[in-house]
Protein backbone atom coordinates (compact mmCIF):
# COMPACT_ATOMS: atom_id res chain seq x y z
CA UNK A 1 0.00 0.00 0.00
CA UNK A 2 1.46 3.32 -1.07
CA UNK A 3 0.73 6.24 1.20
CA UNK A 4 -0.87 9.37 -0.25
CA UNK A 5 -0.23 12.89 1.03
CA UNK A 6 2.01 12.60 4.13
CA UNK A 7 0.21 13.19 7.40
CA UNK A 8 1.44 16.08 9.56
CA UNK A 9 3.99 15.21 12.21
CA UNK A 10 2.57 14.19 15.57
CA UNK A 11 3.59 15.59 18.93
CA UNK A 12 6.36 13.94 20.95
CA UNK A 13 3.85 12.72 23.53
CA UNK A 14 1.59 11.25 20.84
CA UNK A 15 4.47 9.30 19.30
CA UNK A 16 5.62 8.08 22.71
CA UNK A 17 2.09 6.89 23.50
CA UNK A 18 1.63 5.16 20.15
CA UNK A 19 5.02 3.48 20.49
CA UNK A 20 4.10 2.16 23.91
CA UNK A 21 0.77 0.88 22.61
CA UNK A 22 2.46 -0.88 19.67
CA UNK A 23 4.91 -2.59 22.01
CA UNK A 24 2.16 -3.53 24.45
CA UNK A 25 0.05 -5.00 21.64
CA UNK A 26 2.96 -7.02 20.24
CA UNK A 27 3.92 -8.05 23.78
CA UNK A 28 0.60 -9.85 24.19
CA UNK A 29 1.75 -12.39 21.60
CA UNK A 30 5.56 -12.09 21.68
CA UNK A 31 6.60 -12.70 25.28
CA UNK A 32 9.94 -11.83 26.86
CA UNK A 33 11.31 -9.73 23.99
CA UNK A 34 10.54 -6.18 25.14
CA UNK A 35 14.05 -4.75 24.75
CA UNK A 36 14.75 -6.22 21.27
CA UNK A 37 11.29 -5.08 20.17
CA UNK A 38 11.95 -1.56 21.48
CA UNK A 39 15.14 -1.37 19.44
CA UNK A 40 13.40 -2.84 16.38
CA UNK A 41 10.62 -0.26 16.63
CA UNK A 42 13.16 2.52 17.18
CA UNK A 43 14.93 1.43 14.00
CA UNK A 44 11.65 1.49 12.06
CA UNK A 45 10.77 4.93 13.42
CA UNK A 46 14.23 6.04 12.31
CA UNK A 47 13.51 4.75 8.80
CA UNK A 48 15.85 1.76 9.04
CA UNK A 49 15.89 -2.00 8.59
CA UNK A 50 16.31 -4.75 11.18
CA UNK A 51 18.30 -7.99 11.27
CA UNK A 52 17.31 -10.56 13.89
CA UNK A 53 20.18 -13.01 14.32
CA UNK A 54 19.71 -15.88 16.76
CA UNK A 55 19.06 -19.60 17.04
CA UNK A 56 15.81 -21.03 15.61
CA UNK A 57 12.60 -21.20 17.59
CA UNK A 58 12.86 -17.95 19.55
CA UNK A 59 10.01 -16.12 17.81
CA UNK A 60 11.92 -13.90 15.39
CA UNK A 61 9.46 -14.42 12.54
CA UNK A 62 6.51 -13.97 14.89
CA UNK A 63 8.01 -10.72 16.17
CA UNK A 64 8.41 -9.35 12.64
CA UNK A 65 4.86 -10.26 11.61
CA UNK A 66 3.41 -8.85 14.84
CA UNK A 67 5.27 -5.56 14.43
CA UNK A 68 3.86 -5.23 10.92
CA UNK A 69 0.32 -5.97 12.11
CA UNK A 70 0.49 -3.56 15.05
CA UNK A 71 2.00 -0.82 12.86
CA UNK A 72 -0.67 -1.20 10.18
CA UNK A 73 1.85 -2.08 7.46
CA UNK A 74 1.22 -4.48 4.61
CA UNK A 75 3.31 -7.57 5.27
CA UNK A 76 4.91 -10.13 3.00
CA UNK A 77 7.21 -12.97 3.98
CA UNK A 78 9.71 -14.69 1.71
CA UNK A 79 11.39 -17.92 2.76
CA UNK A 80 14.97 -17.66 1.51
CA UNK A 81 16.41 -20.80 -0.10
CA UNK A 82 19.63 -21.55 -2.03
CA UNK A 83 17.80 -21.65 -5.37
CA UNK A 84 16.06 -18.29 -4.90
CA UNK A 85 16.69 -15.80 -7.72
CA UNK A 86 16.86 -11.97 -7.55
CA UNK A 87 13.68 -11.76 -9.68
CA UNK A 88 11.85 -13.77 -6.98
CA UNK A 89 12.34 -10.72 -4.74
CA UNK A 90 12.14 -7.73 -7.06
CA UNK A 91 9.74 -9.05 -9.68
CA UNK A 92 10.21 -9.40 -13.44
CA UNK A 93 8.75 -8.58 -16.83
CA UNK A 94 6.31 -11.13 -18.22
CA UNK A 95 4.95 -11.35 -21.73
CA UNK A 96 1.21 -10.58 -21.98
CA UNK A 97 -0.22 -12.27 -25.10
CA UNK A 98 -3.35 -10.09 -25.02
CA UNK A 99 -1.37 -6.90 -25.55
CA UNK A 100 1.78 -8.41 -27.10
CA UNK A 101 3.81 -6.45 -24.55
CA UNK A 102 6.04 -7.23 -21.60
CA UNK A 103 4.38 -6.18 -18.34
CA UNK A 104 6.19 -5.77 -15.03
CA UNK A 105 4.99 -8.11 -12.29
CA UNK A 106 6.03 -6.72 -8.87
CA UNK A 107 7.75 -9.10 -6.49
CA UNK A 108 7.04 -9.53 -2.77
CA UNK A 109 9.39 -6.65 -1.91
CA UNK A 110 6.60 -4.26 -2.95
CA UNK A 111 5.03 -4.05 0.50
CA UNK A 112 5.23 -2.07 3.72
CA UNK A 113 7.25 -4.55 5.74
CA UNK A 114 9.16 -7.26 3.91
CA UNK A 115 10.40 -10.24 5.92
CA UNK A 116 13.37 -12.09 4.44
CA UNK A 117 13.25 -15.23 6.56
CA UNK A 118 16.59 -16.98 7.01
CA UNK A 119 18.29 -14.56 4.64
CA UNK A 120 21.63 -16.36 4.97
CA UNK A 121 20.17 -19.42 3.23
CA UNK A 122 20.11 -17.63 -0.12
CA UNK A 123 23.13 -16.75 -2.26
CA UNK A 124 24.93 -13.37 -2.11
CA UNK A 125 23.68 -12.70 -5.65
CA UNK A 126 20.08 -12.92 -4.45
CA UNK A 127 20.83 -11.09 -1.20
CA UNK A 128 22.16 -8.20 -3.27
CA UNK A 129 18.72 -7.77 -4.84
CA UNK A 130 17.76 -6.02 -1.60
CA UNK A 131 20.64 -3.53 -1.59
CA UNK A 132 18.97 -0.91 -3.78
CA UNK A 133 15.59 -1.43 -2.13
CA UNK A 134 17.00 -0.92 1.37
CA UNK A 135 19.16 2.08 0.50
CA UNK A 136 17.05 3.95 -2.05
CA UNK A 137 13.48 2.66 -1.64
CA UNK A 138 13.27 1.43 -5.23
CA UNK A 139 14.19 -1.53 -7.42
CA UNK A 140 15.58 -1.46 -10.94
CA UNK A 141 14.63 -4.23 -13.36
CA UNK A 142 15.91 -4.26 -16.94
CA UNK A 143 16.89 -0.62 -16.73
CA UNK A 144 13.57 0.61 -15.33
CA UNK A 145 13.24 1.84 -11.75
CA UNK A 146 10.11 1.22 -9.70
CA UNK A 147 9.51 3.03 -6.39
CA UNK A 148 8.54 0.99 -3.35
CA UNK A 149 5.66 1.88 -1.00
CA UNK A 150 6.24 4.35 1.81
CA UNK A 151 6.93 3.48 4.53
CA UNK A 152 9.08 0.53 3.46
CA UNK A 153 11.12 -1.61 5.83
CA UNK A 154 12.98 -4.91 5.71
CA UNK A 155 13.21 -7.28 8.63
CA UNK A 156 15.50 -10.24 8.04
CA UNK A 157 16.20 -13.26 10.21
CA UNK A 158 19.45 -15.19 10.24
CA UNK A 159 20.62 -18.39 11.90
CA UNK A 160 24.19 -17.90 13.16
CA UNK A 161 24.89 -21.48 14.25
CA UNK A 162 24.51 -23.39 10.98
CA UNK A 163 27.08 -23.19 8.19
CA UNK A 164 26.02 -25.99 5.85
CA UNK A 165 23.78 -24.62 3.11
CA UNK A 166 24.16 -21.02 4.27
CA UNK A 167 25.98 -17.95 2.95
CA UNK A 168 27.51 -15.29 5.13
CA UNK A 169 26.02 -11.86 4.56
CA UNK A 170 28.53 -9.58 2.77
CA UNK A 171 29.62 -6.42 4.51
CA UNK A 172 27.64 -4.21 2.11
CA UNK A 173 24.47 -6.12 3.00
CA UNK A 174 25.11 -5.98 6.75
CA UNK A 175 25.74 -2.25 6.53
CA UNK A 176 22.23 -1.71 5.12
CA UNK A 177 20.67 -2.99 8.35
CA UNK A 178 20.37 -0.20 10.89
CA UNK A 179 20.44 -2.64 13.81
CA UNK A 180 21.29 -6.29 14.37
CA UNK A 181 19.46 -7.78 17.32
CA UNK A 182 19.84 -11.00 19.29
CA UNK A 183 16.66 -12.25 20.91
CA UNK A 184 18.18 -14.65 23.44
CA UNK A 185 16.46 -17.42 25.34
CA UNK A 186 13.45 -16.29 27.38
CA UNK A 187 13.39 -16.29 31.14
CA UNK A 188 11.72 -19.23 32.88
CA UNK A 189 8.54 -17.28 33.64
CA UNK A 190 8.36 -15.89 30.11
CA UNK A 191 8.68 -19.33 28.58
CA UNK A 192 5.90 -20.57 30.85
CA UNK A 193 3.72 -17.70 29.64
CA UNK A 194 4.41 -18.70 26.02
CA UNK A 195 3.02 -22.15 26.73
CA UNK A 196 -0.04 -20.81 28.56
CA UNK A 197 -0.77 -18.34 25.75
CA UNK A 198 -0.68 -21.18 23.26
CA UNK A 199 -3.17 -23.16 25.37
CA UNK A 200 -5.51 -20.18 25.71
CA UNK A 201 -5.74 -19.30 22.02
CA UNK A 202 -6.25 -22.98 20.98
CA UNK A 203 -4.42 -22.54 17.69
CA UNK A 204 -0.84 -22.28 16.54
CA UNK A 205 -0.86 -18.86 14.87
CA UNK A 206 -1.92 -15.75 16.76
CA UNK A 207 -2.51 -12.19 15.62
CA UNK A 208 -2.36 -8.71 17.07
CA UNK A 209 -4.54 -5.69 16.37
CA UNK A 210 -3.38 -2.67 14.38
CA UNK A 211 -2.53 0.31 16.57
CA UNK A 212 -1.59 2.67 13.74
CA UNK A 213 -1.88 2.89 9.96
CA UNK A 214 0.90 3.26 7.43
CA UNK A 215 0.08 6.97 7.22
CA UNK A 216 0.28 7.38 10.99
CA UNK A 217 3.57 5.52 11.10
CA UNK A 218 4.93 7.92 8.45
CA UNK A 219 3.80 10.82 10.65
CA UNK A 220 5.60 9.26 13.62
CA UNK A 221 8.76 9.04 11.54
CA UNK A 222 8.36 12.72 10.60
CA UNK A 223 8.24 13.59 14.30
CA UNK A 224 11.50 11.73 14.90
CA UNK A 225 13.11 13.95 12.26
CA UNK A 226 12.28 16.99 14.41
CA UNK A 227 14.24 15.79 17.45
CA UNK A 228 17.03 18.11 18.53
CA UNK A 229 20.59 16.76 18.34
CA UNK A 230 23.20 18.78 20.19
CA UNK A 231 26.55 19.15 18.36
CA UNK A 232 28.24 17.44 21.32
CA UNK A 233 25.94 14.44 20.87
CA UNK A 234 26.78 14.28 17.16
CA UNK A 235 30.49 14.44 18.02
CA UNK A 236 29.99 11.67 20.59
CA UNK A 237 28.53 9.42 17.87
CA UNK A 238 31.51 10.22 15.64
CA UNK A 239 33.99 9.52 18.45
CA UNK A 240 32.47 6.09 19.08
CA UNK A 241 32.69 5.21 15.39
CA UNK A 242 36.24 6.54 15.09
CA UNK A 243 37.26 4.41 18.07
CA UNK A 244 36.26 1.27 16.17
CA UNK A 245 38.69 2.16 13.36
CA UNK A 246 41.71 2.30 15.67
CA UNK A 247 40.93 -0.73 17.84
CA UNK A 248 43.64 -3.40 17.80
CA UNK A 249 41.13 -6.23 17.28
CA UNK A 250 39.25 -4.52 14.45
CA UNK A 251 40.39 -4.93 10.86
CA UNK A 252 37.70 -2.70 9.31
CA UNK A 253 35.90 -0.16 11.48
CA UNK A 254 32.37 1.19 11.22
CA UNK A 255 31.52 3.44 8.28
CA UNK A 256 30.02 6.96 8.40
CA UNK A 257 26.68 5.23 7.82
CA UNK A 258 27.25 3.65 11.24
CA UNK A 259 27.57 7.07 12.89
CA UNK A 260 24.42 8.23 11.14
CA UNK A 261 22.52 5.10 12.15
CA UNK A 262 23.65 5.58 15.74
CA UNK A 263 22.29 9.12 15.79
CA UNK A 264 19.02 8.15 14.10
CA UNK A 265 18.23 5.29 16.46
CA UNK A 266 19.15 7.49 19.43
CA UNK A 267 16.66 10.11 18.19
CA UNK A 268 13.92 7.50 17.92
CA UNK A 269 14.65 6.23 21.43
CA UNK A 270 14.42 9.79 22.75
CA UNK A 271 10.96 10.22 21.20
CA UNK A 272 9.80 6.85 22.52
CA UNK A 273 10.90 8.09 25.95
CA UNK A 274 8.88 11.29 25.53
CA UNK A 275 11.81 13.67 24.88
CA UNK A 276 12.52 16.00 21.98
CA UNK A 277 16.29 15.89 22.45
CA UNK A 278 18.88 13.11 22.45
CA UNK A 279 20.68 12.13 25.66
CA UNK A 280 24.03 10.29 25.85
CA UNK A 281 22.16 7.29 27.27
CA UNK A 282 20.19 7.01 24.03
CA UNK A 283 23.45 6.73 22.10
CA UNK A 284 24.93 4.22 24.53
CA UNK A 285 21.84 2.00 24.40
CA UNK A 286 21.96 1.93 20.59
CA UNK A 287 25.73 1.49 20.21
CA UNK A 288 26.01 -2.32 20.22
CA UNK A 289 22.94 -3.05 18.02
CA UNK A 290 23.98 -0.36 15.52
CA UNK A 291 27.77 -0.81 15.39
CA UNK A 292 28.66 -4.41 16.27
CA UNK A 293 27.68 -5.82 12.87
CA UNK A 294 29.50 -3.03 11.03
CA UNK A 295 33.02 -3.96 12.14
CA UNK A 296 35.26 -6.77 10.87
CA UNK A 297 37.58 -8.46 13.35
CA UNK A 298 41.20 -9.30 12.68
CA UNK A 299 41.97 -12.98 12.04
CA UNK A 300 43.76 -13.18 15.39
CA UNK A 301 40.80 -11.74 17.28
CA UNK A 302 38.40 -14.07 15.48
CA UNK A 303 40.59 -17.09 16.28
CA UNK A 304 40.76 -16.03 19.93
CA UNK A 305 36.98 -15.89 20.21
CA UNK A 306 36.68 -12.12 20.52
CA UNK A 307 33.08 -10.94 20.09
CA UNK A 308 32.25 -7.75 18.21
CA UNK A 309 29.61 -6.78 20.76
CA UNK A 310 32.21 -6.93 23.54
CA UNK A 311 34.49 -4.61 21.57
CA UNK A 312 31.72 -2.05 21.12
CA UNK A 313 30.79 -2.35 24.78
CA UNK A 314 34.38 -1.66 25.77
CA UNK A 315 34.56 1.34 23.46
CA UNK A 316 31.35 2.77 24.97
CA UNK A 317 32.87 2.37 28.45
CA UNK A 318 36.12 4.09 27.42
CA UNK A 319 34.98 6.98 25.21
CA UNK A 320 33.91 9.97 27.26
CA UNK A 321 30.45 11.32 26.55
CA UNK A 322 29.33 14.96 26.51
CA UNK A 323 28.79 16.62 29.89
CA UNK A 324 25.23 17.73 29.10
CA UNK A 325 22.35 16.31 27.11
CA UNK A 326 21.63 19.39 25.05
CA UNK A 327 18.83 21.88 24.58
CA UNK A 328 15.19 20.85 24.53
CA UNK A 329 13.68 22.60 21.52
CA UNK A 330 10.28 22.88 23.17
CA UNK A 331 11.26 24.01 26.65
CA UNK A 332 14.49 25.77 25.72
CA UNK A 333 16.21 24.43 28.81
CA UNK A 334 19.45 22.52 29.23
CA UNK A 335 18.99 19.18 30.99
CA UNK A 336 21.75 17.05 32.40
CA UNK A 337 22.24 13.37 31.70
CA UNK A 338 21.40 12.61 35.30
CA UNK A 339 18.06 14.37 34.96
CA UNK A 340 17.25 12.25 31.93
CA UNK A 341 18.10 9.13 33.92
CA UNK A 342 15.80 10.21 36.76
CA UNK A 343 12.95 10.78 34.30
CA UNK A 344 13.39 7.35 32.74
CA UNK A 345 13.52 5.61 36.15
CA UNK A 346 10.38 7.45 37.30
CA UNK A 347 8.53 5.93 34.37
Amino acid sequence: MTTSTPAPALSIDEVADLSRRILDEVGQLVVGMRRPLELALASILAGGHVLFEDVPGLGKTLAARSLAQASGLDFRRLQCTPDLLPADITGSFLYAPATAEFVFRPGPVFTGLFLADEINRTSPKTQSALLEAMAEGQVTVEGQSFPLPRPFHVIATSNPIEYEGTYALPEAQLDRFMVRLAVGYPARESEQQVLLNRVDRRREVGAVSAVTTAETLAAMQATVESVHVDPDIALYCVDLVHATRGHRDVQVGASPRGAQGLMLVARARAVMDGRDFVAPEDVKAAAIPVLAHRISLTPQAWANGVVAAAIIGGIVAQVAGPPAVGVSSSAGAVRTAGAADDTREAR
